[in-house]
């Protein structure tokens, strides 16, 4: 396990000059409503820290792939939208990130094995993280359940 986000990261270090957090968060604007959201909410989708999340959206920020503003109905909070230059860098890391994914991990295992890894991961996600807030990892939300 712990071998595992060195080698994601290094894929998309090399391939697209992201780390798996900056490809993580703005896969999680591209999925949210006009590609944005309150830094709050990024922050507990992508299981963040604030200042961690506040620096990579800097990061992200000067590399033209996000935006901040004044969240609208509220001028105390900070609204984050995917940009246009954004959604396509992330689009474009995306077959690279599924294809190292699966070269990594899902190759090495036997369809029944995939399985079994499957509903392994939804018991250990219901503990770690019972209430469902992590973004993308509910059970049923990428194998059709």
């Amino acid at each position: 396990m712990e071998l595992l986000p060195r080698r994601i990261d290094a894929q998309l270090l090399r391939d697209d000059d992201l780390t798996h957090f900056d490809y993580f968060a703005m896969a999680v604007l591209t999925r949210a409503d006009d590609h944005a959201l309150r830094m709050s909410e990024l922050a507990v989708l992508t299981n963040a820290t604030r200042p961690r999340l506040s620096h990579v959206i800097a990061r992200l920020e000067k590399r033209g792939y996000v935006a901040r503003t004044k969240a609208a109905d509220d001028g105390r909070g900070t609204e984050v939208r995917l940009t246009h230059e954004g959604r396509r860098k992330a689009i474009a890391a995306t077959p690279g990130h599924v294809a190292n994914v699966r070269d990594v991990v899902l190759d090495a295992l036997a369809p029944e094995q995939r399985e079994q890894l499957r509903e392994i991961a939804y018991l250990l996600l219901e503990r770690l993280d019972p209430e469902g807030q992590v973004a993308g990892l509910r059970r049923g939300d990428f194998d059709g359940r």
